[in-house]
């Protein structure tokens, strides 16, 4: 049987995200090695068409990965009947302009988070692809991780019991550039730009919170910049304007309490750069990127409190790490190979705008929590 190819048009991947999760080892990666199966038992192999304003570095990655085509006119690119997808890894403000155009031209569009930097321009962007028929999706990565879904399969058979807490620690120390070179662009740090943790993280925790542990209730949020100046791109120092740091705590309708820290000013000590602890009243586990850890109630210590000795229990003792029985592909490459199968065949894909409307909610009511110094109710959007 034949093999089908489908060009993707990929706007803003010349981005760190974009290059390493998105081109190479989501799309080349599916490229080079044959394509994705149909139900029909053909191969669907995409095609990317890159996208951006600077022709130099476009030119560049496209020689490095194997990519023929590459343009800095977006219109020109919308406008090829060949190009079925469209793709948005840009700067946030930008995303909104650049979507509803992929929709008006008929493109299936598949975009970052956030989608937009208010809750009413995520909704417009939603409902202009439902009302134009388009299929559309939202990268919600974190999903499938390994850790994550080895902490799905646990709730899934029942190991926790009843849940009771979630705890999630995000984040590692960002260098300010003035010693050591800086490990994320200048934008992160510059509100007017769009920048900002509580922005960028809060869309995940939503779709992580909605999908593994049930609808949130309502919110409080404290955001901070803790770091008041950093180095550019051009090696020029500047005013940080948005927070470096996010600390929420969310009550679910079923009473579970999560609570995420989130930090570009923190230095790891612990397993992973994102730790998710659940505790229930049977189990507890502690997942990682990849690695989950658990300890059931029969292997519960029971210390006493007595800071006069040294501590006796060694509490890393009694927890299992759980085994990798099957293996785990990149998380983004796995979602990207559901919606293209999405475009293709149809059926469901759950991971809409809409559905990415609500992480720019849940972003927005953080906001405005901070900035009130309240718990904030979450309504369920219409």
């Amino acid at each position: 049987m034949a093999d089908k190819k489908i060009r993707v048009a990929m706007n803003g991947v010349t981005g760190r995200m974009g290059t390493n999760q998105h081109l190479i080892r989501s799309l080349c990666a599916i490229r080079d090695d044959g394509g994705v199966q149909l139900a029909d038992g053909s191969l669907l192999v995409p095609e990317p068409v890159l996208v951006g304003r600077n022709e130099k570095k476009l030119s560049r990655l496209a020689a490095e990965n194997g990519v023929s085509d590459y343009s800095t006119d977006l219109d020109a690119v919308l406008s090829d009947p060949a190009v079925e997808i469209y793709f948005d890894s840009q700067q946030t403000q930008l995303r909104v302009d650049s979507v509803i155009r992929a929709i008006d031209a008929g493109k299936a569009v598949y975009c970052e988070k956030p989608t937009a930097t208010q809750t009413s321009e995520a909704l417009r962007l939603a409902e202009h692809a439902e009302n134009a028929g388009v299929k559309n999706g939202v990268v919600q990565d974190k999903l499938w991780l390994p850790g994550l879904m080895k902490l799905k399969y646990l709730m899934d058979t029942g190991f926790f019991g009843r849940i009771l807490s979630v705890r999630g620690e995000f984040g590692y120390w960002v260098f300010d550039g003035f010693h050591q070179p800086v490990q994320r662009p200048s934008w992160n740090y510059r509100e007017e730009d769009g920048g900002g943790i509580m922005v960028d993280m809060f869309c995940h925790w939503r779709y992580v919170i909605d999908n593994l542990f049930g609808p949130i209730e309502r919110l409080v949020a404290l955001g901070a910049t803790h770091i008041p100046e950093r180095v550019d791109e051009a090696g020029k120092p500047y005013t940080c304007t948005a927070d470096d740091a996010a600390y929420g705590i969310f009550e679910l309708r079923n009473g579970i309490v999560c609570q995420f820290n989130s930090s570009w000013a923190v230095r790891v000590r612990r397993d992973d750069l994102l730790t998710l602890q659940v505790d229930g009243t049977n189990g507890s586990a502690v997942a990682g990127l990849r690695e989950c850890h658990v300890q059931a109630e029969g292997m519960t210590p029971k210390p006493v409190w007595n800071p006069d000795i040294d501590q006796p229990i060694d509490f890393y003792e009694d927890w299992n790490l759980m085994p990798t029985r099957d293996p785990f592909p990149n998380a983004f490459r796995r979602q990207w190979e559901l919606f293209l199968r999405h475009v293709v065949e149809g059926g469901e894909f759950p991971w809409d705008l809409r559905e990415g409307a609500k992480g720019v909610q849940c972003a927005e009511l953080g906001l405005q929590s901070w900035k009130e110094r309240r718990w904030v109710d979450m309504p369920d959007l219409k």
